[in-house]
Order: structure tokens, then sequence, then C-alpha cells
């Protein structure tokens, strides 16, 4: 079977249905294709609630500002909000710690379907759900096409098109297509950054972690059965922590003082300021009227998070993949029976799933395109800028970003690395393949290093990159222009940035309070 298109977008995650939305809208016929029956990647099929800055009301993309309006939307048409909830211009469905606007995985699936209805409904964009990308066609320096297989029947087809988008979680197609690209840490040697190992680490991958959501019922008993992996988990201790994974107990990100939390209170003399609940919770009781819906949070804690293999360049992912579900559901079982809440309940319809895990395990980081110009910490980092000179101003700039410097544990056996950013844009080069033409990521495999990724990895800049790639494959379809030939040239630099700016929205630079803001 094939078929053939203007623009092929394989992963339906943020930035995949980012970059088909602004295609399409752009007028031209798009297929995107998806592992899951969800689109949305971190923040749905992930089951991530959203990371985002303080900023994010005023200065969101614009498809992700409307992603938010139509989340709010949804709530209150379907939900018996109270009336004071209903009418606060910034309802939060959750009040999780973590956000100012922590939602359900299910409501954001739904509502990314309905922002592509109606270009669905016209054919200019075909979705392909459950489909995976499983072979690249090469042509010299271009892609010609790629295969896909359809998950639930085994039916494959190739899909040809002028442009191809990877917005997959570990960009997969850049090992397909035998695109450069770099995997782990670099060396200090090479990039220079501060926080950079002294020598580069393929196998330096930050932890994966299998999400799940739960609500709780005291009084009853919902224990499930005890996983294979138990014991490891309650007993093995890695050198960089400070006791097992389950436990109440982990380490301050930015410090690495220990600390000790609490689920449902708060630890008011630890380095824990709020119950654990809290942090990710999607559903908050009190919006409701007469406590309609229960609580429900999302475990997104270090005690899920697996550091033990690699997910990226090893022979079986598998088991990569078994180890960091069984270390979720011990971490459950653990809440259960050892903390004494058996009434911890798996909530499978929120995830979409029949267990209660997620569909898919939280990626935080990518295999990364060898791109025309790599973003490093000397571009965003505090420390490793002029004092108070803010982040670095890209003549390229397409779009904008801001989150601290991030990196769980790796599987390289490194604790957290966490530290200050400052608010940053998102330049071009960073999205441009050294070698190939036609062929542009969108998602957390764009040209940063493996410590700019910490920073550039969140879903209000997955989007932002997004609609700065199906805008950037629209001015070149249009212009008969190649994507580095856009870059490069500063007229037609300034036509696309024209488009993005004052065509689509686009915000392309911070204000100098905020591009220079400290924590």
């Amino acid at each position: 079977m094939e078929l053939a298109t203007d623009v092929l977008v394989v992963g339906g995650g943020l930035g995949g249905v980012a970059a088909a939305l602004t295609a399409a809208r752009l007028g031209w016929r798009v297929v995107l294709t998806e592992p899951t029956d969800w689109l949305g990647g971190q923040l749905t099929s992930q089951a991530v609630p959203p990371d985002e800055h303080p900023w994010i009301e005023e200065y969101a993309a614009p498809g992700y500002a409307e992603l938010r309006r139509r989340i709010r939307d949804y709530y209150r048409r379907n939900y018996p909000l109270r009336p004071d909830v209903a009418d606060d211009p910034l309802l939060d469905p959750g009040r999780g710690i973590v956000s100012r606007f922590c939602h359900e995985p299910r409501v954001a699936a739904a509502v990314l379907e309905e922002m592509l209805a109606p270009w669905r409904a016209n054919e200019r964009v075909t979705v392909l759900l459950e489909h995976s990308a499983i072979a690249a066609h090469t042509n010299g320096d271009s892609l010609s096409a790629v295969t896909v297989r359809d998950l639930r029947s085994g039916t494959e087809r190739t899909i040809s098109a002028t442009y191809v988008v990877d917005a997959t979680e570990l960009g997969d197609l850049l090992e397909l297509a035998g695109v450069e690209h770099v995997v782990g840490a670099e060396s200090q040697s090479v990039t220079g950054e501060l926080h950079a190992p002294e020598v580069a680490d393929p196998a330096d991958q930050q932890a994966i972690s299998w999400c799940f959501a739960l609500e709780h019922r005291p009084g009853e008993d919902h224990t499930i059965d005890r996983p294979a992996g138990y014991a490891h988990w309650r007993d093995t201790v890695a050198p960089f922590w400070p006791g097992p994974q389950l436990s109440w107990r982990d380490v301050v990100p930015i410090t690495l003082q220990q600390r000790e939390w609490r689920l449902f209170e708060r630890n008011p003399s630890e380095h824990a300021p709020f119950p654990l609940w809290e942090f990710r919770r999607i559903l908050a009781a009190s919006n409701f009227v007469d406590d309609a819906i229960p609580d429900v949070t999302v475990v997104n804690w270090p005690q899920i998070d697996y550091w033990e293999r690699p997910l990226i360049g090893v022979e079986d992912p598998s088991q990569t993949l078994a180890a960091s579900r069984d270390l979720s559901l011990s971490f459950l079982y653990w809440m259960q029976t050892e903390a004494g809440y058996p009434g911890l309940r798996l909530r499978p319809d929120i995830t979409g799933t029949a267990d209660g895990l997620a569909k898919t395990p939280y990626i935080r980081e990518s295999r990364r395109i060898a791109a025309e110009f790599t973003v490093l910490e000397q571009h965003v980092g505090v420390a490793a800028r002029p004092e108070g000179a803010g982040s670095e101003v890209f003549a390229d700039a397409v779009g904008l970003g801001r989150y601290r410097i991030d990196l769980h544990p790796s599987t390289a056996g490194r604790t957290y690395v966490d530290i200050e950013a400052y608010p940053f844009q998102i330049p071009l080069g960073a999205l441009i393949p050294v070698r190939v033409d036609n062929l542009l990521p969108a998602n957390k495999n764009i040209g940063s290093t493996h410590v700019t990724n910490g920073c550039y990895r969140l879903h209000p800049v997955e989007w932002s990159i997004g609609e700065a790639v199906g805008a950037l494959v629209s001015f070149c379809l249009t212009n008969g222009l190649a994507p580095r030939k856009v870059r490069n040239d500063p007229t037609h630099l300034a036509d696309y940035q024209h488009l993005l700016s004052d065509g689509l929205g686009i915000r392309l630079s911070w204000p100098d309070h905020i591009r220079t803001h400290r924590d």
C-alpha cells in the first residue's frame, strides 16, 4: 500500500500535532502517524501534566494557547464545576503544584482530536493512529518515503512526501534514515559546557518514568498483586540515592539534600514544602459541586524514575520498558502495603489503558540531530553566561521557551543536574540537520546537547518547535527553497520570520525584563 502527501509527520506528540496543524492551516496536505491510539505524547499517552513557565498565559505559542483554552472550555461544558471555578478565566482542574494548569490526559487527547477535526473532515490531514515507522527510504541527501506498520493488523504502507517531520519520542527516523545524530552526553571538551561530563557517554540518558493515575478511597482495599521485581526495588540502593526507591525519601534536585515526603500532608521539618499527592494532581475535588468528582493525582515522582538501563542503543529495549513498568507497579504496591494506603486505586479510565499505567513511558531524552547550530549551556545557562546578561539573542529565532536545565538521574549512574536557565529563544539552526535536506525534527530531537535538552524538552517548547517546523515546510514548499537556504539567506529568513510573527502571531523575542529573569 502506498500513499503520497506534501508533508509526512511521524509521531503524534505535541510537536507533531503542532506541525501538522500549522502546515494544514497554511494550505498543505499532511499525513500524521502515531504509534498509540492517542495524540498528544507527553501530555496524554505519557500522562504528564504540563510543565509551564510563569508567563505562559501571555506568551504561549498561538496553537498552544488555543489548546489550553479549549481544555478549560471542555471542563466548563462537561463537568459539574462550582460556579466560581467555572467563571475563573484561569480555571485549573487539578490545582497541582507543578503547573498552574493540571488536567486529565484523556481530556487533552479529546481536545487535540477536536482541533484536528475540520482538517480531517476535508482530508487536508490524514491521521494514522497505531502506526509505527519501520523503515526510511533515502535518495542521496533526502528522504523519499517512510514505511509504517499498522500495529493492529500488521499491514504496511509506504508514504512518500516532499517533507518529512520526525516528531517521534526517540528520534526514530534519525536511526532509520542514517541521519547524523547524537545519543547521550557529549564531552566537555567538545561542548565546553560547565555541566557536561569530561568523557562523552552514549549511555548517559535521563531516566524514563512509567506514570499512573490514582485516587484514594479510605477504608477500601485496592491492593494490586505483588509485582515480580518487588524485592529488587525494595532492597536495591543506587550509589547516588539516599535509600531504596520504594520509600518517601529522595533528594532536592538543586541542592541534593535528602528529604522525606508525606503523601497527604506537608512535612514541616523537611525540604518537602507540600503533600506529594498535590504535586501532579489533575482533578481537585474542591473544584466540583458537592465534591462530585474525587481528587486524582498522577504519580510522576522520583520514586518511579527508572535509571538502571538505557532505552536507546541497547539490543533489546523491551527489557528496559518491562523493568520501568515493574518499578512503577512496585512503588504502588509499596504504598498500598508497607506505607499503609490500601485505598489507593488505579484509574485506568483516565490513562486509557487496561492496567492503569500510562500508554507509554515518559521519555525525557531522545536521539538529537547533528544540527547546523547546537544550543549549548553557554547560550542559556545562568552560570555559563555573563552576569545579568540573560539568554543569547538568536538572529534566527523561531519561538520561545523557558524551563530550568533539569536533568533527572541517568542510566550512567549520575544524580540530578538541576541548574538555573534564562528564558530562551528557539533558533532555526537547531532545527536543520547538517546534511539531510527535507527532514526536520519536532520533538526532543533538535540540535540541543544532553545538557540543554534539559530545558528544551517540555510541553510548551515542544509545541513551539512543531509550530515553527510546520510553518517552515510551508514556506519552503511555497517558495521552492530548502530549509538551510531559508536560514542562511537574510532575505528569506526575514520573510519566514515575518510569516511566523505577523502571519501566525508567534512571538520571537522576550522582553528584556523576562529574558534576564532569574528564579
